[in-house]
């Protein structure tokens, strides 16, 4: 008879986290749909900032239900600063804290075919099409993804592949990537450039899990372009949700932890980290729930602060190697003293990125990753009170 204690697994998938509640929702969905996956295994959910629970309340609520190994996947498309650094060190430091404790920390989403099936399902859904039943091409429509854009090239690269991948499957006309962050093309930039090689109806597919204020302000883009050339379909792709296929690609990343397929191959994003961090290039820090990331343009304020007058002023853990403290003659300071550093994206002033979303719609919280010299440049742009105009903003 063995002795062998079982020793009690359970799921943690970590987000991001938004202001937007329905984000916030959406995200239960995965967890939810994941759950079903694994009856007999705990599932929690957290996020890094804005939202609630946070990791660490998710993480604890797996403890108290006796789990002692963890399985924890990033609950991102693409491995960026959040995936490669922020959440490995929330995880490696409430490890340390927890004696006994085992968390293992999986791979992001990335482009696993499930992934790949759930965007062209969606895209064939928004043309009126069954995903089950394609036709042989679309030569006559253009495809445009919107990626996330970020600061890590890998990350942008891959939302070039996927379009790639994409447009071969589905035999598109055209395939072009435009992005809603910090890199480029800008998506109104883009679709204005794009509109010139005379497709009539086109496709705007934004590749994203959830709703959150850069789906908002992506829609908000796509129909101020449509209005003002009417004689091409423009054609909103919803994002990707809780698609069943997105939910066999998170079963597929915590299979791939119980399997112990991470043993072996390429360096997981938890040995990078420890790696890296070992070698002094990334510093720990810690998350909450009210944490403000400059860098990321989803934050902005929600409808509930507006009504309460809601200040702009931001005090981060983020350093970006130059002053950011603007007024940007707009009544909103944007100070960002902070403790955690960011890499600057090199080719933040490039004309066709996101400068080009000043006085368009842009939501304000996103002008603290502006350099000095770029808004003496841009300032003719700039709005006197962006929170009314921002697309971000809009329901």
């Amino acid at each position: 008879m063995s002795n062998t204690k079982t020793v009690k697994k359970g799921i943690m998938i970590c987000g991001h986290g938004s202001r937007d509640k329905d984000a916030e929702r959406e995200f239960g969905l995965v967890a939810k749909g994941l759950k079903e996956r694994f009856p007999d295994l705990p599932v929690e959910y957290g996020f890094l900032e804005f939202s609630a629970p946070n990791i660490h309340m998710g993480l604890n609520s797996l403890l108290d239900q006796g789990v002692e190994e963890i399985y924890a996947v990033p609950g991102m498309l693409f491995a960026a600063t959040h995936a490669k650094n922020d959440i490995p060190s929330v995880l490696t430091t409430y490890e340390e804290k927890n004696s006994g404790l085992q968390v293992t920390y999986g791979r992001e989403l990335g482009l696993q075919d499930d992934m790949i099936d759930a965007f062209q399902a969606r895209i064939y859904e928004s043309l009126g099409l069954d995903p089950e039943n394609p036709p042989e091409n679309l030569y006559d429509t253009m495809l445009v993804v919107v990626g996330r854009g970020t600061s890590d090239t890998s990350a942008n690269a891959e939302a070039a592949k996927l379009t790639r991948i994409v447009n071969e499957n589905m035999g598109f006309g055209w395939a072009d990537t435009v992005y809603s962050g910090v890199t480029y093309p800008s998506v109104g930039v883009g679709l204005e450039k794009l509109m010139k090689l005379g497709y009539k109806r086109i496709v705007v597919a934004p590749y994203f899990l959830f709703t959150g204020r850069l789906i908002k302000r992506i829609q908000g883009y796509v129909n101020q372009v449509a209005q003002a050339n009417p004689e091409i379909e423009f054609i909103n792709t919803p994002y990707l949700s809780d698609h069943p296929k997105v939910i066999d690609a998170f079963q597929h990343r915590v299979e791939e932890i119980m399997q112990g397929a991470l043993d072996s191959g390429e360096e997981t994003l938890m040995n990078s980290f420890k790696r890296r961090l070992a070698a002094g290039e990334v510093d720990v820090h810690h998350h909450h729930a009210e944490y403000v990331d400059p860098e990321d343009d989803t934050q902005g304020i929600a409808a509930t602060d507006k009504a309460h007058g809601h200040s702009h002023s931001h005090d981060h853990g983020h350093s970006h190697g130059h002053s950011h403290s603007h007024d940007h003659s707009h009544g909103h300071s944007h100070s960002h003293g902070h403790g955690h550093s960011h890499g600057v994206y090199k080719h933040i002033g490039h004309p066709m990125g996101p400068r080009t979303m000043i006085g368009e719609g842009i939501c304000c919280c996103f002008m603290g990753q502006f350099t000095d010299e770029i808004l003496e440049e841009e300032k003719h742009r700039i709005d006197g009170d962006c929170t009314k105009t921002a697309l971000a903003h809009n329901k």
